[in-house]
């Protein structure tokens, strides 16, 4: 059966299980239709409006299961879209929130815990000689940025299609455009929506492209600040670098003398405790934190060299925040990296264990039914592609059966499993044998 084929068939009786889902998750459905009275959206993120056959209400969590305000138990896979490194409500992280919450939420000053997260931060991330704290991906990339710039007495920067690094309008382009907006900008950064700001400072250039990277640098290095990327394209497909693509970005920035931004907000704490530069070997200038740094609360970070990040310790640079070093969220960031750097970092065996299991399980059981199917990713964060071949850039993966995938999340959520509409799968600490076997005859099922 061919793809086109796949795109017309209800391969996975997803009509039926749609509306069995509606049935169980009335409670759901309800509140939806009150939230959209006062919220705009109804959801309080854009992504989240994507939930089919309509975004679920929770009610808790406890490590790998997740339950809605029907009742309704599901293996959790997508884990709040990644910060759930330990899974839901892990004792260790809730009872050190617990104890700084009677210490009090908030100080606008500085505490101890600044100063011990950051002392951990140092010893596992390769690039952290220094470190300062936000409260998102978002805010922490701009602050990576603008040193850049201070340094460097640049403007411009390099980014690459398909990669995410955040809602702000500099760096909200060539996100994931479509073919047709694609061939409209041409070489052009392409916005997202509607409002953004003309005349932005972005360079786009397609991902593991080295000539492309090669031919930019040669007609404009002179303008570029650095160059910024998922070291692991998680956003878009969950696409690696090539073969010596991340030393040739460390090279061609160096020969610049530009710098090397790596956001890892992402892939940070989740390929490891030295996150992606620790797993593929290269420093980067600076690097972005955030999701699974803090298990589940609201903290980022940047990581950087003594040189790049004296600029903020001199006040050349400005960052501020009134939140920033909140000690709830870094009392969590600190129960966290603990946790996860015990028995010198002994999970993530279990976790690149479980997440080959699950990976090839999910690739057998799905090519057994006859579909065209590859993943891609590593250990604890991959993506389902329902196409024939393994792409290697974000256009290689414009291709993809989104409708099929789209069917298989909702049967997966009739049999009690929780995707993402995206394609990419997480796994936590919580994660067990058992919940990944369960996930398997699941899927058998379908």
């Amino acid at each position: 059966m061919s793809t086109a084929d796949l795109t017309q068939t209800d391969f996975f009786r997803a009509g039926v299980r749609e509306n069995r889902v509606r049935d169980k998750a009335a409670g759901s459905l309800s509140r939806y239709r009150r939230a959209v009275q006062t919220l705009a959206g109804g959801v309080s993120s854009g992504l989240r409006r994507s939930a089919r056959p309509f975004p679920l209400y929770f009610a808790g969590g406890a490590g790998s299961q997740i339950t809605d305000v029907d009742g309704n138990v599901y293996t959790d896979y997508a884990l709040a879209w990644g910060p759930l490194i330990l899974g839901h409500a892990p004792a260790v992280v809730n009872e050190a929130v617990l104890s700084q919450l009677r210490r009090g939420s908030t100080y606008g000053a500085q505490h101890d815990l600044e100063i011990e997260v950051s002392e951990r931060l140092r010893s596992c991330i390769p690039c952290a000689k220094q470190v300062c704290f936000a409260n998102s991906g978002t805010e922490i990339v701009q602050v990576a940025l603008r040193l850049a710039r201070a340094v460097t007495r640049r403007s411009k920067f390099l980014k690459f299609e398909g990669h995410y690094h955040g809602w702000d309008d500099s760096v909200l382009v060539s996100t994931q455009p479509s073919r047709e907006r694609i061939a409209n900008y041409g070489a052009a950064p392409v916005p997202v929506g509607m409002g953004q700001r003309p005349g932005c400072d972005a360079l786009v250039v397609e991902w593991n492209d080295r000539m492309g990277v090669e031919t930019l640098f040669a007609a404009r290095g002179k303008e570029i600040s650095c160059v910024i990327c998922e070291p692991m394209l998680c956003n878009s497909g969950c696409i690696p670098p090539g073969d010596g693509f991340l030393e040739f970005l460390r090279e061609i920035t160096q020969r610049y003398r530009s710098l090397l931004v790596f956001d890892e907000v992402i892939t940070g704490f989740r390929l490891g405790l030295g996150g992606a530069q620790g797993y593929y070997g290269i420093t980067p200038d600076l690097a972005t934190f955030a999701k699974a740094l803090a298990g589940g609360l609201p903290l980022s970070a940047l990581a950087g060299s003594d040189e790049v990040m004296g600029l903020i310790a001199s006040g050349k640079v400005v960052h501020s925040g009134t939140l920033n070093g909140n000690p709830l969220c870094l009392a969590a960031a600190k129960a966290t990296i603990d946790t996860l750097a015990e028995a010198d970092g002994a999970v993530y065996k279990r976790l690149w264990r479980l997440g080959t299991i699950l990976r090839q399980g999910l690739e057998e059981g799905l090519r057994r039914k006859h579909l065209p199917v590859v993943t891609t990713g590593s250990g604890p964060v991959f993506q389902i592609h329902f196409q024939e071949h393994v792409p290697r850039t974000y256009r290689e993966m414009l291709p993809i059966n989104n409708k099929l995938y789209s069917d298989f999340g909702v049967a997966l959520l009739d049999e009690g499993v929780l995707v993402l509409p995206d394609g990419r799968w997480y796994l936590s600490a919580a994660h067990t044998e058992n919940d990944i076997q369960k996930t398997l005859s699941a899927v058998e099922r379908l």
